[in-house]
């Protein structure tokens, strides 16, 4: 691809979203939406790999349909309120639509079936920027309504991403598609307190997209997209198989790595609000994300390359992708959880 559409591709990305984000009237909201999704999916099939094709094709229908449900949501409360700000959507029809057609967006359970599909299909590259940049749009559409939303329905979808997600990823062994269901479940933590707490959303969602991009970029340093080949990892370079069996800890939730800031605090804030069953399911669901988590730093630390019959040495080439971006991005991942009292005092 001509760099100079490439670099046109990724300025159109980052104008869709930030007219979505900055955006009050759901006609800009939605502009922003389309601009987002027709600047991606070139970018998607430019490998010319069967694969990309496919992805590219399911990523255009799932999100043609999510967009057309939330213009005709919009058009359905604009006709019932006379009002077209995104802040004022009080009809339940309109908001029930509109909810169901952001999980949609961005992959909320049960709505979720097209992004591990999605993801198996791209490279590592293009699978982070859908895993984080992709969410930053739906998921700012979602805190604008989230007042005017029923709570019972945004707890059963942060309960269903994470319980789904940790169930389905059990048997994975692509990584493309583990960290896909990484994905849904991490949004599901950010759904069910956005209408309680809308600051821890914002927090965890950031503490996300640093933990998401330092798993992605390792495995991109790492040349991996299979769990059996991360068997090679600990020989290959053992300081980058450290920091990735940490990451890996670290979007799992275990302290005293910095993703236990966030779930630790939703914890709490679910408590407070009188929903202690909430807080226990999502408590016991975060387990089974630990389980597919834990397979993998298994295979990176005490699985030794002869064991793994299936597994083939790939070429030893020196590495030239930028260290430094991973090195910021991992340091984060791992060390932040020091300034919880600064994060308390800056959310209360």
């Amino acid at each position: 691809m001509n760099p100079r559409i490439y670099l046109a591709l990724i300025f159109a990305l980052v104008l869709g979203t930030t007219i979505t984000i900055t955006s009050s009237h759901w006609l800009l909201a939605w502009m922003g939406l389309e601009l987002s999704t027709l600047s991606i999916i070139p970018m998607m099939a430019y490998q010319h790999h069967p694969r990309a094709v496919e992805a590219s094709i399911k990523y255009f229908l799932v999100q043609a349909a999510a967009a057309a449900t939330i213009l005709f949501a919009a058009i359905v409360n604009a006709s019932l309120t006379g009002e077209w700000d995104i802040s004022h959507t009080p009809h339940p029809a309109s908001t029930a639509m509109l909810t169901a057609a952001l999980a949609l967006k961005m992959g909320l359970a049960p709505l979720h079936f097209w992004l591990p599909e999605v993801m198996q299909g791209l490279d590592l590259t293009m699978g982070l920027i859908m895993a984080t940049w992709q969410k930053l749009a739906p998921l700012a559409l979602l805190y604008q309504i989230s007042p005017m939303l029923n709570p019972s329905l945004l707890i059963f979808l942060g309960l269903s991403s994470t319980i789904i997600a940790g169930w389905e990823g059990l048997n994975q062994t692509q990584l493309r598609k583990l960290m896909a269901y990484s994905s849904i479940a991490h949004l599901g933590w950010m759904t069910v307190i956005i209408q309680a707490a809308p600051s821890l959303t914002l927090m965890a969602l950031l503490m996300y997209v640093i933990m998401t991009a330092a798993a992605f970029l390792t495995f991109k340093v790492m040349m991996t997209t299979k769990i059996n080949t991360l068997a090679l990892a600990w020989t290959k370079n053992p300081l980058i198989a450290t920091t990735a069996v940490l990451t890996l800890l670290s979007l799992s939730g275990l302290p005293p790595l910095s993703g236990f800031l966030p779930k630790w605090l939703i914890l709490q804030e679910l408590t407070s609000q009188n929903l202690p069953l909430p807080a226990t399911l999502m408590a016991l669901s975060a387990l089974l994300s630990l389980y597919f988590y834990l397979r993998l730093c298994y295979t990176m630390t005490l699985t030794i390359s002869p064991n793994m019959n299936n597994s083939m040495a790939s070429w030893r080439l020196h590495s030239t992708q930028p260290t430094l971006l991973i090195t910021l991005m991992t340091s984060g991942s791992l060390m932040i959880l020091p300034l919880t009292p600064i994060a308390i005092t800056l959310l209360s």
